[in-house]
């Protein structure tokens, strides 16, 4: 299955929408659509993952990475997901203690 990732602007963030499965075949996908977002000054981010049914190590190292490159710029990165499958991993892994996670796009704009 493919990924698919569109961004649109809301107020001073920008909010990424990510369908399909992230994973060893189609990271790079999502790392380069995040980048170039980061390259053009939108360092604000929210990643919506609720329409994401499956994510492997390499697509927590995209987000990592992309966390880095947010935070060097001085900007936030924050993930929305609402799957207990996909938060399960993040759980295993530690990384609710390094993402901002909220169960919905709202709820991420309001943060």
């Amino acid at each position: 299955m493919d990924v698919g990732v569109t961004s649109r602007d809301v107020g001073g963030l920008t909010v990424v929408e990510v369908t399909g499965e992230i994973d060893v075949f189609t990271a790079s996908v999502l790392r380069e659509r995040l980048a170039a977002l980061v390259d053009e000054g939108r360092a604000d981010l929210v990643v919506d993952l609720t329409q994401v049914g499956f994510m492997d190590s390499t697509g927590l190292g995209v987000l990592l990475g992309v966390l880095k490159k947010v935070r060097g710029v001085g900007g936030r990165l924050q993930l929305v997901i609402d799957s207990e499958r996909l938060l399960k991993v993040f759980h295993i892994t530690a990384l609710t203690q390094v993402f901002t996670i909220h169960e919905t796009v709202d709820a991420a704009l309001e943060a």
